[in-house]
């Protein structure tokens, strides 16, 4: 685990009691650097979805709790929002709230996602209903023709939800 998982692991649980006080549940944080600025990413969920007002107080009570712990002593951004519809699913406790929802996995490099043995289809995407994961692997069954794959999760570079708009 590098420093900025550790980081993002220990502000996650200074964010516990803040999103347990305003009803709402940590979904992910992250701690990431981009162009050169240092961002602490937090996202919340709540059944029916999180309001702007949510994110705000979340966000303020978070930030207070920050600065008297002095976990982070570089300059950074603090972003508090929902994770989206197309949430990605990085950990297994995502993918277990998400057993039996449409998926649509991206792959390093291309696989094998269809076709025949003699003319296979190769892709860096697929998408299908997630059925079961275990450590090492992923399993989604395609919709139309209810056949399951198996995926190794070394090759799986994102998992996400799918959403129809």
């Amino acid at each position: 685990m590098g420093k900025a998982d550790v980081l993002a692991a220990k502000a996650e649980k200074l964010l516990i009691p803040v999103t347990e006080e305003y009803g709402v549940t940590v979904y992910d944080v992250e701690y990431v650097t981009e162009n050169g600025e240092k961002y602490l990413r937090a996202y919340i969920d709540k059944e029916g979805g999180v309001t702007i007002d949510d994110c705000e107080a979340v966000s303020r009570a978070f930030e207070a709790k920050l600065d008297e712990s002095g976990l982070i002593e570089e300059q950074y951004i603090l972003e508090v929002s929902s994770p989206g519809l197309g949430r990605t699913l990085s950990k297994d406790r995502h993918l277990s709230q998400s057993v039996g929802e449409e998926v649509e996995i991206s792959f390093y490099k291309p696989q094998v996602i269809g076709g025949t043995e003699e003319k296979p289809v190769k892709g860096k995407q697929t998408v299908g209903i997630l059925k079961a994961f275990d450590k090492d692997t992923v399993t989604i069954t395609d919709p139309e023709t209810e056949l399951d794959a198996v995926w190794n999760r070394s090759d799986i570079s994102v998992i996400k939800l799918t959403f129809d708009l």
